[in-house]
């Protein structure tokens, strides 16, 4: 019976003539009329919030990992994370070689380092091993559903769940795949494939030799991430990496560092809102090129521990790296 009025819903959904984003739910309400500023149709937009498959379900993994007691833990995790890595050099050194036409072409292309790309990829999803079990539209949905926004952390939860679930409808609508089938595979935090890419970020995605990027693909993969950083943090100058300080003994210095200041950055002494770190780096000359490139990784990820597990392993894989 249940399966039989659900079809029916389905159908007269299919059948319905949408003209405007008249919703219950005021949050929908604006996401459906922001998607169709970009470009979605009323149809679409409504068939997307409407449908069970999407919308009346929630995640339950997801949103207890996104409460704040759970990310302070994945955030002291970095830094074990980054050790257990560098044991994964000789992996990424492989890696590098396997798809050396697309890094000739991304590095040319961007002005990325090859070594700081293969990096990211093994810090997000192990150069694809890590295989995501969530959907990030169900994602976006729960925290867009479930936040109350009273606080300043909440407000800025539900606008980021918000302009994340519209990227998805935008992306799916372009791809000209229904909602049931618009199926992104990602984190309990709505990144999506190998290079973890927010949704919001999908304007930066491109492929190596197709109109449309996919994210499951490894040379897709190394292409977006390049160009995000290309980008997004104005990289297009290769590391002279033998202008680089010693990485392996910086890393130890600065988690002695980080232990010893509760509110420790590797490179900032303020941010955008005006709050005030004690700067690992900051008035130390032999640090300033260090410095330089550090920011563009934050610009990718802003933790301190993941930007500097990233040029550690950047660093120890171009000393591996035969080019012959």
């Amino acid at each position: 019976m249940k399966k039989t009025v659900l079809l029916l819903l389905l159908a007269s959904m299919l059948n319905a003539k949408y003209t405007n984003c008249d919703f219950q739910n005021k949050d929908y309400e604006d996401i459906c009329n922001k998607a169709v500023k970009r470009g979605v149709s009323y149809k679409y937009a409504n068939e997307f919030l409407l449908s069970y498959f999407k919308t009346q379900k929630y995640d339950e993994i997801s949103w207890k990992y996104l409460q704040p007691r759970h990310i302070t833990k994945f955030k002291n995790n970095e830094r074990k994370a980054n050790k257990v890595l560098v044991n994964h050099i000789s992996k990424i050194v492989k890696h590098l070689k396997k798809y050396k036409e697309v890094y000739d072409y991304s590095e040319k292309t961007y002005g990325v380092n090859r070594e700081i790309i293969a990096s990211i990829l093994m810090k997000e999803t192990k150069l694809g091993q890590i295989k995501p079990t969530h959907d990030a539209f169900i994602v976006f949905n729960t925290i867009v559903v479930r936040t109350k926004a009273k606080t300043k952390r909440e407000k800025w939860l539900l606008k980021m769940g918000k302009t994340n679930m519209i990227s998805i409808i935008k992306h799916c609508y372009k791809k000209g795949v229904t909602p049931e089938q618009c199926n992104l595979p990602s984190s309990y935090a709505g990144a999506v494939g190998i290079p973890q890419f927010m949704p919001n970020s999908f304007i930066y995605t491109k492929g190596y030799k197709n109109k449309v990027a996919d994210l499951t693909k490894m040379e897709d993969a190394i292409i977006s991430a390049s160009r995000f950083l290309h980008k997004k943090a104005a990289y297009s100058k290769l590391i002279e990496w033998n202008k680089m300080p010693d990485i392996k003994k910086l890393e130890l210095s600065w988690y002695k560092f980080e232990a010893n200041n509760d509110n420790a950055s590797l490179v900032y002494s303020e941010n955008k809102h005006g709050k005030k770190y004690e700067c690992f780096t900051c008035d130390k000359e032999n640090l300033i090129y260090f410095k330089e490139y550090t920011k563009k990784i934050m610009r990718y990820n802003n933790s301190s521990n993941y930007a500097i597990g990233v040029m550690r392993l950047a660093y120890d894989s171009n000393k591996k790296l035969d080019r012959k």
